[in-house]
């Protein structure tokens, strides 16, 4: 029976899996490790299972006695009796059918149970059951073997015996017997048990387990047998580890049913490079949630909890990482509908829609998809009478605030929206009847300030007024240990950045970098902090950035080798490599001593991985920010890429100047929200670093915190934990014992945990508790009673934060420096624009398409529509040429042109030169281009000129015989008649099709019906001057136009006057050419020599 240590919550990076799905994996591999261990035979059943093709597919169902249990990540089966033991086939069905679908209450989840495991019933004493389990940790995977398993094992830490692997260390055999199998006397049994545990061991980590259990494994005295079995794989090693694993499911926790919303948001979230999370708490709960940010995310459901509401909260989950306008339209479409479709509320319900201050997050364009599924969903708001509040903030975040005003002015249900000037948590206690809703927000509509003519020199003033003000403080520079000596290493208490500082960007980012050097320009630091970029996937080169308002360049190199040699001075790396290369790209730069921080941007990196590299970095004594982390800033001086987020907020929060408090936060999102509220309650950040949201981060709290703590400018500091890991109970000890001696204000988000009923994945892979000890609330408790100033909730946290700084003032620790005005700065032109600052005629103009939205428009018709009313070819000539739908015959008319005048054979000339060009060894482009070009009066281009002669004929009543007389007299040819084989006793079968099928579809045809009169006149002559394809074509469009009901005869004679009847010969022989040179390369034809006997050379005698 599996003991399973405690988790409170699952991990977005080590997921469980079934009982069944890892034993298909130890199948596969385990053996070829070595373990000598029997393949687990077992059968999955669930409500769909065809019992008689179970038994035939595995036939010892029939003739062994078997074990059965559910496999839904329960704990402790054996003790709830769900276990069934020593049945028959036939009692083993009627023990499923008894509990199929049947409500199970295990703790305070409650649950149905769907799938189950049957496995041969393996005959043993209890001196044969032993238990394994493996799991990783920071700096080593822990072994814990005890000689007696089995249902009653007990307090598995107390009892067993522990080894520890670290990181890159290799396992030994010596090992196991020496630590782990004590306890087991027999020698032939020894081995074969360690034999076992080292294979054992070699598939945990080769398919990147993060923990494996086995309670019971059975030691009989033939083999060895894994009864029972829990397990959990580092999700973000699918694409290392997938073709070993095969195809996973996660299920959810027990007590909480698969909703396929959330699988939908999952799908999406996969598909996207954004975060999108979905868990559905309680379907019929009346406060729903739409949170930016997954520390935020977490933070909200704080609150809400804290509140009082945790058993009315609907949902957790969140969106982050700058989804596009669709993505957030599908993510809040699906909340609507969820929050719709359930019951209705006697009180109404709750939306609130929060987040943090975004870091590079378009807000204007997230709120637009989110306005737009509000729109669709309004009649069934209004009946559900639901509230929304909205609180957010970052990049155009005016312009979102905006909208969604102007927007709730028409939704009919109150719609409350605030920005930055709000507590982020503010809503919360609004939307519950907590806290009163302020009637008028102030708002702050400032995005950023212009640097003007003439502020060039003002820049200069207000630098020298800087570098005045900086005496009456610390120099920013003050204590900066030397870069290049390793001997500190990589956590001592070493400062990572100056006003100095120089780094190097791994990837093209182009919006990063210039929001670096925007930073590095209101800091009026004298030379830019990033002076090259690596990218190997293109050559060396330079990219064109703003320094200011002037344009620098700033290097491109292929490899980091030739940007490190080349940049002496750089010692910091920021990376925005991918995480598929992030790791190597990472141990590539820790060959090189001069740096020494590295900042790792990406999300999803493997566990394993991610140790590897903190090893590494340790040895030589590299400081490593990251994964998962949006960086850090130190006011004044350095920021890593889109933290701060954009120059409004950096204004706002005051980063352009040191303060004098430092923070340490895993979220990236929730930094920015902290660089508000202490720019708020202090004089603001000296520095701030987001550690990142994975579970094991390359830098800890305690080595930030002790940095800071041996920095003479951080005065207060300030520590935003999370629920999940232990690092939190170091900065407990470092109180106790002295080494932390300056206030600290802490917080650990995620005390709702507790309060729910079933496992809810959490926004950060690390926000996730392995025992009591790993709760927020504890964690909480533990750093109020070691000293450190700890709120109510995350409500109250900057009230706390402007007491602990207003007593440091009132005691003299802080001497607030005289306030610098903020710098000016220009603004990208291509931002103030989309901020709606400035306008400019536009360079081109179209009404034709649009691609700009959630998705394609032809002419007023989305794509989706497009492809769902089926309107063909035809029907999308009729939007992109006329801007609207025209009549189904007009659409097949059109398709039928294109099929006739799709190709002519090979020796007309454009065909010709189609085929000369391929054998020439063009492309396709060029050959068929040649082709085009030939077309005009003389070939296919006679569609044009023969709408315009037979109308204007027609137009001007001249009887066709009369017209007939007009062109032969003015010696002009009447286009669209005449062909050089066809003729009136050969008809050309393409225009008998044409012909009738707008004789009997076109509500009228009269300029067809005069060309006809025609063709009797030119025939009676000469037999072959009949209406050709060119000339049904050109008349029937022409009817098409006057008489379909849907032009104006102003319209009609424009599209005739521009030349677009000849379009469709265009696009149809576009469609020939293109055959012509796929035949030719097919038929591998070689380079085209006109013969010589084919040309008559009329060459002069003699030369004169």
């Amino acid at each position: 029976m599996r003991f399973w240590r405690k988790f409170n919550c699952t991990k977005m990076s080590a997921k469980a899996i079934t009982e069944a799905s890892g034993k298909d994996i130890l199948n596969r591999h385990l053996n070829q490790n070595g373990a000598g261990a029997a393949t687990c035979r077992f059968a999955t059943v669930n409500a769909n299972t065809d019992w008689s093709k179970l038994s035939v597919d595995h036939p010892w169902l029939l003739s062994t006695p078997l074990v059965v249990k559910p496999d839904q990540l329960i704990k402790r089966r054996g003790k709830l009796g769900l276990i069934g033991v020593k049945k028959s086939f036939e009692q083993v069905k009627q023990w499923i059918g008894e509990r199929m679908n049947k409500d199970q209450k295990i703790g305070n989840a409650v649950g149905k149970l769907r799938n189950f495991i049957i496995e041969p019933f393996v005959p043993h004493s209890d001196a044969e059951e032993m238990y394994v389990c493996i799991y990783s940790h920071r700096t080593a995977d822990t072994i814990l073997f005890h000689h007696q398993g089995g249902v009653d094992i007990g307090d598995v830490d107390a009892k067993a015996v522990k080894l520890d692997v670290p990181v890159d260390n290799t396992l030994t055999l010596s090992d196991i017997k020496t630590v782990l199998l004590q306890k087991l006397t027999n020698a032939s049994q020894k081995e074969r048990v360690a034999n076992f545990i080292l294979a054992l061991y070699k598939t945990f980590a080769d398919l990147y387990f993060t923990y494996l259990e086995i309670n019971p494994l059975v030691v009989t005295a033939d083999n060895l047998y894994i009864l029972d079995l829990a397990a959990k794989l580092d999700s973000t090693a699918d694409f290392i580890c997938r073709p070993k694993w095969g195809e996973i499911d996660y299920p959810p926790p027990f007590g909480r049913d698969a909703y396929p919303e959330e699988a939908y948001i999952a799908d999406l979230d996969a598909k996207s490079g954004a975060s999108l999370k979905l868990t559905i708490l309680n379907r019929n709960g009346r406060i729903w949630t739409m949170v930016a940010g997954g520390g935020a995310s977490v933070i909200y459901s704080d609150t809400i909890c804290d509140l009082g509401a945790a058993s009315e909260l609907a949902n957790y989950g969140e969106y982050s990482g700058a989804p596009s306008e669709q993505q957030t339209y599908e993510y809040a479409k699906t909340i609507l509908n969820l929050m719709t479709s359930s019951p209705k509320h006697p009180d109404g319900k709750v939306l609130i829609t929060g987040g943090g201050i975004a870091n590079f997050t378009n807000v204007a364009a997230t709120f637009q998809g989110i306005i737009t599924a509000l729109r669709e969903f309004q009649p069934k708001l209004v009946e559900h009478n639901v509230s929304i509040f909205v609180r957010r903030a970052g990049p155009n975040y005016q312009e979102g605030l905006r909208r969604m005003r102007e927007f709730g002015s028409t939704l009919g249900i109150p719609l409350h929206v605030f920005g930055p000037e709000t507590h982020m948590t503010a809503i919360c206690g609004m939307a519950l009847g907590k806290r009163p809703i302020p009637q008028v927000a102030s708002v702050e509509f400032s995005t950023a300030n212009f640097l003007l003519p003439g502020g060039q020199q003002a820049q200069a003033d207000l630098k020298a007024a800087a570098e005045a003000s900086d005496e009456l403080g610390a120099d920013v520079s003050d204590g900066v240990a030397n870069n290049h000596d390793h001997s500190n290493g990589a956590n001592l208490n070493r400062k990572f950045f100056s006003n100095t500082t120089k780094s190097i960007v791994w990837g093209m980012q182009q919006r990063a970098v210039q929001s670096m050097l925007d930073f590095d320009f209101i800091c009026r630091r004298d030379e830019p902090s990033v002076v090259a970029m690596v990218y190997p996937f293109t050559g060396d080169h330079k990219q064109k950035y703003y320094w200011g308002h002037k344009e620098i360049l700033i290097p491109v190199y292929k490899k980091m080798s030739d940007a490190i040699h080349k940049h002496k001075e750089v010692d910091v790396m920021v990376n925005f490599a991918s995480l598929r290369s992030a790791y190597d790209s990472t141990l590539e730069v820790l060959d090189f001593p001069q740096i020494r921080t590295v900042a790792i941007i990406a999300e999803g990196i493997p566990e394993n991985m991610t140790r590897k590299l903190i090893i590494e970095a340790n040895k030589k004594g590299v400081a490593i920010i990251g994964p998962a982390t949006v960086g850090g800033v130190k006011p004044g001086c350095f920021k890593i890429g889109n933290t701060g987020g954009m120059l409004d907020n950096i204004l706002h929060s005051k980063l352009y100047r040191p303060g004098s408090v430092a923070y340490v936060s895993r979220s990236g999102g929730m930094s920015n929200e902290l660089n508000n509220i202490i720019s708020k309650a202090t004089d603001g950040v000296v520095e701030g670093i987001a550690i990142g949201g994975d579970r094991y981060p390359g830098s800890t709290f305690m080595d930030h915190i002790l940095r800071y703590q041996a920095d003479p400018e951080a005065k207060l500091l300030v520590l935003l934990g999370e629920v999940g890991g232990t690092e939190e109970y170091d900065v407990c000890t470092a109180l106790k014992d002295g080494r932390i001696t300056k206030p600290l204000v802490a917080w650990c988000i995620g005390t709702c945990a507790s309060m729910f009923t079933s496992e809810v994945q959490f926004g950060h892979a690390g926000s996730c508790a392995n025992s009591d000890q790993e709760t927020a609330t504890a964690k909480n408790k533990a750093l109020r009673s070691a000293g450190a100033y700890v709120p109510d909730s995350f409500d109250t946290l900057g009230e706390l934060i402007h007491q602990v700084y207003s007593e440091l003032v009132k005691t003299g620790r802080i001497v607030p420096r005289e306030e610098v005005p903020p710098p000016t700065v220009p603004m990208d032109y291509s931002w103030a624009r989309e901020l709606g600052l400035i306008r400019k005629p536009a360079s081109f103009m179209t009404s034709i398409c649009d691609e700009r939205g959630q998705e394609l428009i032809y002419a007023g018709m989305p794509i989706s529509e497009v492809l769902n009313k089926d309107v063909g070819i035809g029907g999308v000539i009729s939007l992109l040429w006329f801007q609207r739908c025209l009549p189904p015959y007009v659409c097949k008319f059109f398709e039928m042109c294109l099929m006739v005048t799709a190709d002519h054979g090979p020796a007309v000339s454009g065909a010709h030169n189609t085929i000369v060009c391929a054998r020439a060894g063009k492309d396709l482009v060029s050959s068929v281009v040649s082709g085009l070009l030939t077309i005009g009066d003389r070939f296919g281009g006679a569609l044009d000129g023969s709408a315009k002669q037979f109308s204007e004929a027609y137009d001007t009543n001249l009887h066709p015989m009369e017209f007939v007389n007009k062109m032969r007299k003015e010696g002009k040819l009447i286009m669209g008649i005449g062909h050089r084989v066809k003729s009136i006793n050969n008809p050309d079968v393409r225009v008998k099709i044409i012909k009738e099928f707008v004789m009997e579809n076109f509500p009228q045809c009269p300029l067809l019906k005069y060309a006809l009169e025609v063709e009797k006149i030119t025939t009676s002559k000469k037999p072959n001057l009949i209406l050709n394809v060119d000339g049904v074509i050109a008349t029937a469009f022409v009817d098409m136009l006057r008489n379909c009901g849907s032009f104006t005869s102003e319209e009609a004679q424009e599209y005739i006057n521009v030349g677009a009847i000849n379009s469709l010969f265009v696009l149809g022989r576009s469609i020939g050419f293109i055959g012509h040179f796929m035949d030719q390369k097919r038929l591998k034809q070689g380079l085209y020599r006109h013969p010589w006997d084919d040309i008559s050379y009329v060459i002069p005698e003699q030369y004169n």
